[in-house]
């Protein structure tokens, strides 16, 4: 009776350890379109996307204008926010190639410098974001999770974390003019 209560315990922890583990990259190196940074963005891009809270409520839509190039080696994203209530944010990306296929990614609100690895038709970018927040601001984790659907449409599910827990979810869509 032991030997399966042991047997039982050992699989309910298998099963518990395997649900809270986090999807790789890795898993996605096989799939198509192919996700080339340098390929995608490059040229005018048109966004359009949700902000939801903790609970899953939508609380904003956005439009943004992208202007993305590439200057020796070094990707720029120029973007252009529009929300629903009219408020206009941008954020300028600079994307710098690293020898082991990464990229280090940086914004004027970026806290520190970002990571993003491309697999397959995927690209994972995970940093920190200064968002204004009352009279302040706060620092969000953001983790991106973006997937080319075709050659001319991406799709990003970001979540916004703070101290390990979920605060919020951008969902959106991305196109190549």
């Amino acid at each position: 009776m032991k030997l399966i209560f042991k047997a039982t315990l050992v699989a309910f922890a298998l099963t518990v350890v395997n649900a809270c583990s986090s999807i790789t990259i890795d898993e996605y190196a096989d799939n198509k379109p192919l996700l080339v940074p340098e390929k995608f963005f490059d040229g005018q891009l048109s966004a359009h996307g949700i902000v939801k809270d903790h609970g899953g409520q939508v609380i904003r839509y956005f439009s943004a204008k992208i202007k993305a190039y590439w200057v020796d080696g070094i990707g720029t994203l120029d973007e252009s926010f529009v929300f629903d209530d009219g408020e206009q944010q941008s954020r300028v990306w600079k994307l710098k190639p690293q020898s082991d296929g990464s990229y280090v990614a940086t914004a004027g609100d970026v806290i520190g410098e970002g990571k993003m690895i491309a697999a397959g038709n995927s690209l994972f970018l995970d940093y920190v974001l200064r968002i204004p927040y009352d009279d302040s601001t706060i620092d969000l984790r953001i983790d991106d999770r973006m997937y080319l659907v075709s050659e001319r449409v991406l799709l990003n599910e970001s979540v916004m974390t703070k101290w390990g827990f979920k605060v919020g979810q951008i969902t959106l869509v991305i196109e190549k003019e």
